[in-house]
């Protein structure tokens, strides 16, 4: 083009003397400066015209991600024998990993050759340079951001990030304003640290206690549920980085969580399993949702129009980006047709399937133009295209100061005889257990954390002015010193699958009921700590998980008897993910404190509530039951699997086929114990303090005809210590057609800090559709007539203040689509 310019202006030189063709010239060399083809630029053009600029093939690379990289471990190289399925993975080993028969994900030529802005990312998205379009940066994980801290091998400068509180515990916290503020941290490091989008809040329903991932997972309730999740996504969002709600939906368990067909009748679904979804949306807009694994009623979720469209987009009017989970579904082409716009991490074969459906016309360009509009519609808001200044220097100081106080926020107290808590005249303790010189600050897989740090609670309580027993610390830093050294080897082994493929902890180590008698006898206090850990890839067992080891329960039987002959208080510390049995030996101890997984600060957390720095207000936000048996999903989780059809996938791991039923329907969690009279170790919303509170002054007022019900509370702090109060605003339905659960949370508060003797007054609003039930005959919420009972409390089974009012006639609150019915009948428990 240059040379072209130049040699006109030549001629425009040597023609001077002949005015008519200089005169042509010129206009030539006009029109050709000024009327050359513009190429649209994306955020200078509009979006529309944009998408018109780009070619298939690019649209097509653009709607699939760049590949996936596991820290540690070389790209995959080109195996021409043995072409990727497929699913993204490659049949060949790994690679000098030293686990034979791994399988890596497919390679993206791309991918390999930009390097990442993020090392340790989960994922990114392809650039297009000549239409302006950057590549944006994906990232785990929903208790901090996972990065590697290690850059291009430069150790003089680490990115560490912070473990925050895991889900579980900051649900238990019932306060939206915490954990909104844990939410503003937490999107700081993702900005500061280059990423564009994190890849959480997880907020599945915790259907069954022995979820691998509850601990990333707010609750049993949806309502409890999509509060959290919205007050995180506003949080991590007000930093101006976007966030992915996810595993949508009805990813309820990790046992062959990529195969798993999820029956689940349309009222379940609608009123536990996407109601919360649908509160997330709704109050946060979250940039992104994320499809799930598994398929819902035949069909896998990334796959499902029903899920992705009519009712995320159409009935919720979500305007975001839908992306896949990792490797998810198994037909880029259906996925595209779903609503589902981004696949990741992605795989070169899928963007070519794309490119072959669209020209043979079984994919509708239309459509696919609109998978593009939703992806640039959020790189345009992306940090990364608005050259957001990135430091790489976010404060941890403060985020840990953050940390420990939302730690201790939602920390319960689960028993207290004889006020043996807050510890007082107390300077000896003999601290036992695991866990208490190792602290488990979030659980495994995509929730890990690499922090600097993480304060155990021998820490907590030594920084805090005890004395621990010299000799029983000396034997348990020892032990897991030893410990520390197998599990590094092991990982260095595995490189990194280390992350997928976490070693087995050490086991509890064994002291002589002798030293024990003697610890006890020489220090004011006995302490144990029992730890439980899980994530990603694997569901809990009920032996030795959820109920304690024969280990654990001697060593529990042990101390309680050196304690109690000397005449002293013994506490147990639960730093766990999600519940375990306690009901079978907690008369042995004094006090009980969950502390869950508290992150990185934990240990200080710990010690401020033991030490009643910090009152402890935390409830919970899923029930213990008292045997595993009693839980209304144990007779079919995690359902059945078909292992004659089983295949190899990913990593060499077996991808089995499966099935399972939520015969419970909508009795899942507090619905069930309540409804049918079965009495956990602790009900939903149970929490003790170190005062007491005392309810008063409910009043109802609902006037005929109005579509609200405004609701008011007097919480007086009644103890001699300043504390904070959870108030549970229970609703009692009356009877029609439908089965209806005894009670359904409807509304909750947490009270400012009151002083002793204060009083404050708690405001609840609920509307038509608070009260109303999903009646999948009619496809419509409907709130029947008659008489509804309010029920003020401090839990499920702690009901003290109750009123009545009554709705005067059914009401239809919404009509929706009847859409996601199963392939068979759901037998839902008939009262």
């Amino acid at each position: 083009m240059v040379k072209k310019t130049v040699g006109l202006s030549k001629r425009l030189h040597m023609k001077k003397t002949n005015p008519r063709l200089a005169a042509a010239l010129t206009l030539i060399l006009f029109l050709f400066q000024h009327c050359k083809p513009h190429t649209p630029t994306l955020g200078q053009d509009p979006i529309t015209d944009v998408v018109a600029a780009m070619t298939l093939e690019e649209k097509a690379k653009l709607v699939v991600g760049m590949g996936f990289r596991i820290p540690g471990m070389p790209p995959a190289k080109k195996d021409t024998q043995n072409q990727a399925q497929d699913t993204g993975a490659s049949k060949g080993p790994g690679q000098g990993q030293g686990l034979p028969g791994v399988s890596l994900p497919a390679s993206d030529p791309e991918g390999d050759s930009i390097a990442e802005k993020v090392p340790g990312a989960a994922g990114r998205t392809h650039p297009i340079p000549r239409l302006g379009i950057p590549s944006i940066t994906l990232s785990d994980g929903p208790a901090g951001i996972r990065i590697s801290p290690i850059r291009n091998g430069d150790s003089s400068k680490t990115y560490y990030a912070t473990a925050f509180p895991v889900a579980t515990l900051l649900a238990s916290s019932w306060d939206t304003n915490l954990v909104r503020t844990v939410g503003a941290a937490f999107g700081d490091e993702v900005l500061q640290y280059g990423a564009d989008v994190l890849l959480g809040p997880g907020m599945n329903i915790q259907r069954n206690p022995l979820g691998g991932r509850n601990f990333e997972y707010y609750s049993e309730d949806p309502l409890i549920s999509g509060s959290m999740a919205a007050a995180m996504v506003q949080g991590l969002q007000s930093n101006g980085v976007g966030t992915s709600i996810k595993h949508f939906a009805a990813n309820n368990q990790e046992t062959d969580r990529m195969t798993v067909n999820t029956l689940a009748s349309p009222r379940a679904l609608r009123e536990i399993y996407l109601k919360n979804f649908e509160i997330a949306v709704k109050k946060a807009q979250p940039w992104t949702v994320m499809s799930s694994y598994n398929l819902l009623n035949g069909t896998y979720t990334s796959q499902n129009k029903d899920l992705l469209t009519t009712i995320l987009r159409d009935e919720w009017g979500f305007n975001g980006l839908v992306m896949t989970d990792w490797f998810g579904g198994d037909d880029p082409v259906a996925q595209m047709k779903a609503g589902n716009d981004l696949i990741m991490p992605g795989s070169p074969d899928k963007s070519q399937k794309i490119v072959e459906a669209v020209k043979n016309g079984t994919l509708d360009q239309a459509q696919l133009d609109k998978n593009v509009t939703h992806i640039l519609e959020l790189i345009i808001n992306s940090p990364e295209f608005k050259k957001t200044a990135i430091t790489g220097k976010p404060d941890l100081t403060d985020h840990a100061h953050i940390v420990r106080q939302a730690a201790a926020q939602g920390m319960i107290l689960l028993k207290n005889d004889d006020n043996t808590l807050p510890l007082k005249n107390v300077h000896r303790i003999a601290l036992l257990g695991n866990t208490s010189y190792n602290l488990i600050a979030g659980g495994t897989g995509s929730g890990s954390v690499n922090t600097a740090y993480a304060v155990p609670l021998s820490q907590g309580l030594a920084d805090a002015g005890f004395q621990l027993d010299s000799p029983v610390t000396t034997a348990y830093t020892q032990y897991l010193n030893a410990a520390k050294e197998r599990i590094a080897k092991e990982n260095a082994a595995k490189g990194g699958l280390a992350l997928l493929f976490p070693s087995t902890p050490p086991a509890e180590l064994t002291l002589a009921p002798g030293k024990i008698n003697d610890c006890a006898h020489q220090n004011d206090v006995v302490i144990l700590t029992i730890g439980r850990n899980a994530g990603e890839g694997k569901d809990r067992e009920p032996e030795n998980d959820f109920n304690l080891s024969k280990q654990e329960k001697d060593l529990i039987n042990t101390v309680a008897k050196a304690a109690h002959g000397s005449h002293k208080k013994f506490v147990v510390v639960l730093n766990i993910g999600g519940p375990i049995e306690i009901a079978s030996w907690r008369n042995q101890a004094d006090a009980i404190l969950l502390a869950w997984q508290p992150g990185l600060e934990g240990g200080h957390s710990m010690a401020d509530v033991l030490t009643g720095k910090t009152n402890p207000s935390g409830h919970l936000a899923t029930t213990f039951p008292a045997n595993y048996k009693d839980v209304p999903s144990a007779g079919n989780f995690p359902g059945t699997e078909f292992k004659d059809k089983a295949t190899k996938g990913f990593f060499g791991m077996p991808v089995i086929p499966a099935e399972v039923t939520y015969k419970e329907g909508i009795y899942v969690g507090y619905r069930y114990y309540t409804t049918f009279g079965v009495h956990p170790a602790y009900p939903f919303g149970y929490g003790l303090s170190y005062t007491q509170f005392v309810y008063s002054g409910l009043t109802v007022d609902h006037a005929t005809g109005s579509n609200t019900v405004d609701i008011s509370l007097d919480i007086t702090n009644h103890g001699a210590v300043a504390g904070r109060e959870v108030a549970q605003i229970y609703l009692s339905a009356p009877k029609s057609t439908l089965d209806k659960p005894a009670e359904e949370l409807k509304a909750f508060g947490k009270t400012k800090e009151l002083q002793p003797g204060e009083k404050q007054t708690l405001h609840f609003s609920l509307t038509a559709g608070d009260l109303a039930s999903f009646d999948p005959g009619a496809s419509a919420w409907i709130a029947d007539a008659g008489s509804y009972t309010v029920k003020a409390g401090a839990s499920s089974e702690d009901i003290r203040e109750t009123a009545d009012f009554s709705w005067a006639q059914t009401t239809i609150v919404e009509k929706v689509h009847s859409v996601l019915a199963p392939q068979s009948p759901i037998d839902e428990l008939k009262k």
